[in-house]
């Protein structure tokens, strides 16, 4: 018979529980990444992508702007380690901007 009385467990506990039995992480760090990529980059950057999309642990981001992409790619590892630090894990390894 499970213990229940005194063993309190937080929702964020709960949820990350029900998250990981089902296998939804993956689909939850797409959206989060997603999220996470327009908080980070503001509106200047967020006017010209077109698309942001995780595969495995690789994040593709689609600008419109070439001088922009060129700009940005200067930043990969920093754009990724604030990507993962807002993230709160490391789901990004790399970047493609295209």
């Amino acid at each position: 018979m499970p213990k229940r009385n005194n063993e309190h467990i937080s929702i964020s506990d709960a949820l990350k529980e029900f998250v990981e039995t089902n296998k939804l992480e993956k689909g939850l760090n797409k959206v989060n990444v997603a999220d996470a990529w327009v908080k980070l980059m503001g509106n200047g950057v967020n006017n010209y992508t077109t698309s942001v999309s995780l595969d495995r642990n690789t994040l593709y981001v689609q600008l419109s702007s070439s001088v922009l992409r060129e700009e940005l790619s200067y930043g990969k590892q920093k754009i990724i380690d604030m990507l993962n630090e807002e993230l709160g894990k490391e789901i990004i390894k790399k970047l493609i901007l295209r």
